[in-house]
């Protein structure tokens, strides 16, 4: 391809397009501050508010001065950068039979969102205000299903909402939840929940699977999780020596678990 027909834009669309196919805790996190965010080293400031007190009423008796609203500011930082940086021989551009330049960049936005995955996995474990060890109870027990009932009622006590929650599995787990009759399969919503990702529901959670995760179960709601990502740059160039076409770009995002309560890791051990 000429270098002249390249046009940063489109490609920069693109590799968003399929580094976000390409994810899965990325998709669960909420984006409410992507907006906000252009370079590394940038800060959003999110405030937290504390509980409203509610009182009883008597119409015989004034109400009480309102209550001022306080809370606390948590930042989301863009701290993580990845880019790539490639090029094709002129030679081989003309010579190949698929668009050489079309499928580098799937490549590069797969291993963009590989680093990307890693990066918030990362955060979570640091964030989570729940962090559990133990066995899959046995089949008597309950078995994975009793273990997804037990961090329900985890996050039960804990008030989390009960809307939008998240239980992602390692693959090695997803063989025995597919077993499982009390899992919700086979049905109109089901079917939903596959195109979107999820492989079943139970316990209040749409599950996923992700391959990021080898013995550790992760519970969460989307509001508890912020992330932020932007390809802030996608640059074509001509290399000096050689005859060749070069790509380059940088993506930066950041993640923070807003809401500690709701996240919960659950490492699972032999």
């Amino acid at each position: 391809m000429a270098i002249t027909s390249f046009i940063p834009q489109v490609w920069s669309a693109r590799l968003q397009e399929n580094l976000h196919k390409a994810m899965v805790f990325g998709q669960l996190c909420n984006r409410n501050y992507e907006g906000d965010i252009a370079q590394w080293g940038d800060t959003v400031h999110i405030n937290n508010l504390t509980d409203i007190t509610v009182k009883a009423y008597d119409p015989t008796v004034d109400i009480d001065d309102p209550e001022q609203l306080s809370g606390g500011d948590t930042t989301l930082t863009i701290d993580h950068g990845a880019y790539y940086n490639f090029y094709i021989n002129d030679v081989d551009a003309a010579q190949a039979r698929v668009d050489l330049m079309d499928a580098a960049m799937r490549s590069a936005a797969y291993r963009l969102a590989d680093d990307t995955e890693q990066y918030i996995l990362s955060v979570i474990r640091k964030g989570a205000g729940s962090l559990l060890t133990g066995a899959i109870p046995s089949e008597s027990a309950g078995g994975i299903y009793g273990l997804i009932v037990s961090v329900k009622t985890l996050l039960d006590n804990k008030n989390v909402p009960r809307i939008g929650r998240k239980l992602i599995l390692p693959a090695a787990v997803e063989g025995m939840l597919l077993m499982d009759s009390r899992f919700v399969t086979g049905s109109a919503a089901a079917a939903d929940r596959l195109a979107e990702g999820s492989v079943a529901r139970a316990a209040g959670f749409d599950i996923y699977i992700s391959p990021y995760l080898t013995t550790e179960i992760v519970a969460m709601t989307s509001e508890a999780v912020t992330f932020a990502n932007q390809i802030t740059k996608v640059d074509a160039y001509r290399p000096e020596k050689g005859f060749r076409d070069g790509v380059k770009g940088l993506s930066l995002c950041g993640a923070k678990v807003i809401m500690p309560d709701s996240v919960c890791v659950y490492t699972l051990t032999e």
